[in-house]
């Protein structure tokens, strides 16, 4: 029996918004203001992924591969990082082509939508407001909202939790192997949009259910693969 959807599960940074420059920004400004240079924007954006603690640490050491830090030193680096990051987040981020229109249509189909993202709640909330986003998503979940954030399962049990729906009523879509692996663990669907970061690597060898160009083609792909009802 083909099931029904009741909720749809979103990735913020590299899937509905394209985040980079203003966490390039923020990254490179904290570098400077510790005396090291800027990294090139390109790079940064293969450094994204598990979170704003492992961003910083990998801007620190300039690559994926994370050298020895202090803790002290760490902990400077994520307040001046943080400092810069709360005044430059959204000013800079645009919209991934097709996002509204997707959202639009499964609002249509009568599901409930969240967001279940690895970026910091008290950075989440403000950039959901500025960019219109807000009102679309009944739940949201920051990385820091459970005890656990992706790969883990946690956070998306969590928002199916608070959605009322069962996982298996329940489509995941991101941009990355975290998203990919939290998704899958939970037991839900899980859809991968191509363009987003996942730390560098294309996403075709993702363990997802099918590879979608946007959030619209998402909601068409939804339609035949659950029950779906108009919303009245």
């Amino acid at each position: 029996m083909t099931p029904e959807l009741k909720a749809v599960l979103l990735d913020l940074d590299g899937t509905l918004l394209d985040t980079l420059p203003d966490l390039a920004a923020a990254a490179n400004a904290m570098r400077i203001e510790l005396g090291m240079q800027e990294l090139p924007y390109e790079l940064i954006g293969t450094l994204i992924g598990k979170g704003v603690d492992n961003l910083i640490r990998r801007t620190l050491s300039a690559g994926l591969e994370i050298k020895d830090i202090e803790q002290g030193y760490f902990e400077k680096a994520k307040s001046i990082f943080y400092k810069h990051y709360t005044e430059l987040n959204g000013t800079k981020t645009t919209f991934y082509p097709m996002v509204t229109e997707g959202l639009k249509s499964f609002q249509a189909m009568g599901v409930k939508l969240g967001v279940v993202t690895n970026k910091p709640f008290v950075f989440t909330v403000p950039l959901l407001e500025r960019t219109g986003l807000a009102p679309y998503m009944q739940v949201i979940v920051g990385g820091d909202t459970c005890a656990k954030r992706k790969p883990d399962p946690d956070p998306v049990l969590y928002a199916c939790n608070k959605l009322e729906a069962l996982p298996e009523q329940t489509l995941a879509i991101g941009d990355s192997i975290n998203d990919a692996l939290a998704a899958r663990a939970a037991g839900c669907k899980v859809l991968a949009v191509p363009y987003g970061y996942n730390e560098g690597e294309p996403v075709d060898d993702l363990p997802v259910d099918g590879i979608v160009s946007n959030i619209f083609e998402a909601s068409q792909w939804a339609k035949l693969q659950f029950s779906v009802q108009t919303a009245p």
